[in-house]
């Protein structure tokens, strides 16, 4: 590797350390988000966990810009482990293509690069905000930032067309469930705090009986990511309970949050209901 592919990831936490001093409202937002989620009690080992999650995701940014170029469909299995996760989930991720699946993670880990690595294993669709500068949005896409993935603007919705396409080529849809809702969220649970939730995972499941997978990639060593997740997918029927069903996954992505805390977006504005 070059120099700048193997030292991304330092380098963006260095440029992450740089800035943490300037952001004081998002900075004091983190540290209470961490203290009131209660993965710890402890102010200062709260502040250092905010710290290195700011110093985490601009680190992982660096160094999923280099992804493309590192890891390829020969050798992207070498960049997983996938030891620790139940077998019929990783089956069911990696090794049946033949089937679609709802994939549900968080802003935890290197969702990022994930997203990229996985498109080698079955087509992917994720959706994400499309950003509004077109050089930028034009440059993500040229330079292959999310791989050969198909990304759903998350302000328009799934359409006939987006569902159609999913169903038929056997696609994971990605969604990172752990953004505020809005009014139209249901209120459930997140780290023992009210929390406004999509239900789109949940809805589609119910619709349609496709399996969800629930976890995290995390970051283990450069270009080396760990999948962190817990219980069998999830099957659901047109008569489940919705909110019982997205409750649990809130369960299991708080699971794999708990394990590595230092690579949650702690800074983002989660929690306004309570």
């Amino acid at each position: 590797m070059t120099f700048l592919q193997r030292h991304a990831y330092g380098i963006g936490c260095a440029l992450g350390a740089a800035v943490w001093p300037f952001l004081g409202k998002r900075r004091r937002l983190a540290i209470d988000n961490i203290l009131r989620a209660k993965v710890t009690d402890d102010p200062k080992a709260a502040r250092r966990i905010a710290r290195r999650s700011l110093c985490h995701l601009a680190g992982h940014i660096g160094e999923a810009l280099f992804v493309p170029s590192v890891v390829t469909r020969a050798n992207f299995r070498d960049h997983l482990d996938t030891s620790g996760a139940p077998s019929a989930l990783v089956k069911l991720l990696l090794d049946t293509p033949d089937r679609p699946i709802l994939l549900v993670s968080s802003h935890h880990g290197v969702w990022e690069a994930a997203t990229n690595i996985l498109s080698f294993a079955r087509p992917m669709i994720a959706v994400a905000r499309v950003q509004n500068n077109r050089l930028v949005a034009k440059w993500m896409k040229n330079h292959h930032f999310r791989g050969p993935v198909t990304i759903v603007d998350k302000n328009h919705g799934f359409t006939p067309a987006v569902l159609a396409q999913w169903l038929q080529t056997n696609a994971a849809m990605t969604i990172l469930m752990d953004q505020h809702a809005g009014k139209g969220g249901a209120r459930l649970s997140f780290f023992g705090r009210p929390a406004r939730t999509y239900t789109t995972a949940t809805r589609l499941a119910m619709r349609t009986g496709v399996p969800i997978v629930v976890g995290s990639f995390v970051r283990v060593a450069p270009y080396r990511y760990r999948l962190v997740a817990s219980g069998d997918p999830i099957v659901l029927s047109k008569t489940s309970d919705r909110d019982a069903a997205t409750q649990l996954l809130n369960d299991r992505l708080e699971e794999a949050i708990r394990q590595y805390p230092e690579q949650y977006l702690w800074m983002h504005r989660r929690w306004r209901d309570d």
